[in-house]
């Protein structure tokens, strides 16, 4: 199977992160299914979540093996298992509601209680007026409602008086608002009962309870005998795990019995945990339930499943197996909404290949192809997800190709031949032979190519550009909107700053009609004359559809300062110069950066970009943002082309980046395939 390990990894010993795994555990569990003979691909989840659903879609697992905690909220744990039912994936693990229940520890008692499940006794504290300490014995302990991994639970949680109990709920409650759980402290031993619901034994895959024991010499050092935070990060060493834990065989059974009493009533699925108390006189209270428990190397679910005969591969096995079964998933993927196939999905790879290398001095027939390293930078990518990458030029025989040539969906970055709507050719091809495919559609890749009917748009839709005018000789009047100089000019269907050069900034209206002359003759196309927007540029990069990722933008800062009217010109792009620098994430102001990426967000869904695009901006002096021209094919070439660098300032790798653009293509996919599949029912009824 294809199997995504979905985690967050933990980079730092905060208590922030005390529940994430770290590079060890996920990199033991990611070896261990590629050991059962799967295809793993590791996911770290913390960024955000339209990162996940396209790293998702790109690699189209058969089943997500979940470990992540969520970040924040007291439905976290819940928020990646609901994420995966709308996407229609299938994970393991218990599903949302479990999870947002068993996370809340005063709701999981209240349903517990209604089974004569014995639990210490307790109060729900959301406010300090709420405390009713008359109604507790002493001594008790204060720890957060809604954390596990004993996070928020110290020596210092226990409390004898009532004095101390009002101090430690106010200073726990500054620290935890959703709430803090104030439990009688039961003197006695720490019990884990750990679930894997695979094993077939006579307590429905409940395991034997194992017991965490503290070093007898740091156990004297610790006036209450609990497995606190403490124990369980800095001073982990000075716990071992006893498996099976020192009880008579009635005593372990009684709580066996328990454990499986609060795991079918709390509805948990393929593993679990299962915390008691083992009081001084022999009687087993329930503390809490994990049904997201640790599998970090040694963790007590290891010891107890040794003595059922599985070892560490075994444990990882078991989970993904009953998964498997639940889900039905044998040799093919089986997702709620998703076409069912065989092997990896064939992408095609429709592209122009560059051969004619450009220059500063003018040469520019091919500026906007592609590289023979980036392509190859590309297809790696693509592959690397697990699909099968079959290349077809964009050349006159493509039609015939793709006849022949049975594809599922295709990467677009083919720039087309010649005319103003060279870049619709191929996805218009593709939508014609029904193949779905990267990027915008013909009629968008149409409109941002023509930079003049871009900036109506993008100006209907409430964006400013820069005032214009076309012309197509060089001899029409020029508009008497232009009040000022300089002017810009440029070839109106151009990309890749083609025919933007030192002279394209007019200081005189002579200047600008042979600058428009030459424009026109050279690119067989009109010139379009624009106000000099002085200040700073931008570019920003889009990735999504009907609500895009808008990435950080990335300032292009001209360095030359006796240069009064700079501009991002084509040889700019061609090498490294000291000319140009780029800072991403820009240093922008709050209020700036939240205009920018709102006018980004608007120019994207006017244009009707789709997938990806990279949109470029100039902020004068007082602030005022202008809309220069949008890209929704814009370069991919690695450490170089302006989207990587900005993925790179974002912490986003190339591969993950094509992955991120592929997973459009892949959801209209299988949206086809159940449309297909919906008609073929409908034809068969």
């Amino acid at each position: 199977m294809r199997i995504a390990l979905t985690h967050n990894l933990r980079l730092s010993d905060s208590e922030e992160e005390a529940e994430f795994d770290t590079e060890e555990t996920v990199n033991a569990i990611a070896a261990a299914i590629e050991r059962l003979g799967h295809r793993v691909e590791k996911m770290e989840v913390s960024g955000p979540a339209s990162r996940t659903v396209a790293r998702l879609e790109a690699f189209s697992p058969d089943l997500i093996f979940n470990t992540a905690e969520g970040r924040r909220g007291r439905f976290r744990e819940a928020f990646f298992p609901a994420l995966f039912e709308e996407l229609g994936f299938p994970y393991t693990g218990s599903d949302a509601y479990a999870l947002a229940i068993t996370l809340d520890k005063q709701l999981t008692k209240l349903i517990l209680r209604e089974e004569n499940v014995r639990t210490p006794g307790w109060q729900f504290v959301e406010k300090p007026s709420e405390l009713k300490p008359d109604d507790l014995h002493f001594p008790v302990i204060v720890k957060p409602n809604f954390e596990g991994s004993s996070k928020g639970i110290s020596q210092d949680s226990v409390a004898e008086n009532v004095d101390e109990l009002k101090k430690k709920v106010i200073q726990a409650l500054e620290k935890y608002p959703s709430g803090v759980l104030v439990e009688e402290y039961i003197s006695g031993r720490d019990l884990t009962v750990p679930f894997l619901e695979s094993v077939d034994n006579d307590f429905d895959g409940v395991l034997s309870p194992v017991e965490y024991v503290i070093d007898p010499a740091r156990a004297k050092e610790r006036r209450y005998a609990i497995y606190d935070y403490e124990l369980k990060t800095r001073e982990d060493k000075s716990v071992t795990v006893h498996a099976p834990a020192q009880l008579d065989e009635t005593m372990s059974e009684r709580i066996r019995k328990m454990a499986r009493e609060v795991i079918k009533r709390l509805d948990c699925k393929d593993l679990g945990r299962v915390d008691f108390r083992l009081s001084d006189a022999g009687v087993p209270y329930f503390l809490e339930i994990n049904a997201l428990p640790s599998l970090q190397p040694g963790a007590g679910i290891y010891a107890a499943a040794e003595l059922e005969g599985l070892h560490f591969d075994g444990v990882i096995d078991a989970v993904i197996q009953n998964a498997a079964r639940r889900y039905k998933i044998k040799d093919k993927p089986r997702g709620l909404s998703r076409p069912t196939r065989r092997g990896p999905l064939k992408v095609g790879f429709t592209f122009n290949v560059k051969r004619i290398k450009p220059t500063a001095e003018g040469e520019d027939r091919e500026a906007e192809y592609d590289s023979p390293t980036t392509l190859q930078a590309i297809r790696e990518a693509i592959a690397s997800h697990g699909h099968e990458v079959v290349d077809l030029e964009a050349t006159a025989e493509l039609p015939m190709v793709l006849a022949s040539t049975p594809v599922d969906v295709v990467f677009n970055i083919a720039e087309g031949f010649r005319g103003r709507n060279r870049e619709s050719q191929v996805p218009a091809l593709l939508e014609l032979l029904d193949i779905p495919y990267t990027g915008s559609d013909p009629a968008t890749l149409s409109l941002a190519l023509d930079k003049a009917l871009a900036k109506r748009v993008v100006r209907a839709a409430g964006i400013d550009t820069p005032n214009f005018q076309l012309m197509t000789s060089g001899r029409e009047r020029l508009d008497k909107q232009f009040t000022r100089w300089p002017l810009m000019v440029k070839p109106v269907a151009e990309g890749s700053s083609k025919g933007v050069i030192s002279k394209s900034v007019c200081h005189s209206e002579a200047e600008l009609r042979d600058v428009v002359k030459e424009m026109v003759e050279r690119y067989q196309q009109p010139a379009l004359i624009e106000e000099y927007i002085g200040g700073r540029e931008f570019t920003v990069g889009l990735l999504g559809e009907r609500r895009p990722e808008v990435l950080p933008p990335m300032e292009i800062v001209f360095t030359d300062k006796t240069d009064k009217t700079p501009i991002y010109k084509f040889e700019d792009k061609l090498e490294v110069n000291d000319r140009i620098r780029y800072e991403v994430p820009a240093k922008v102001e709050p209020a700036q950066l939240e205009r920018l990426r709102a006018s980004a967000r608007t120019a994207f869904m006017s244009l009707g970009c789709r997938d990806v695009a990279r949109i470029d901006f100039r902020m004068d002096e007082n602030g005022r943002i202008y809309f220069i021209e949008c890209n929704p094919l814009p370069g991919l070439t690695p450490g170089w082309s302006d989207l990587v660098l900005i993925a790179q300032g974002d912490g986003m790798d190339y591969r993950t980046l094509i992955g991120e653009i592929l997973s459009g293509a892949i959801r209209r996919y299988k949206e086809r395939g159940s449309r297909r599949r919906d008609r073929a029912d409908a034809d068969a009824a």
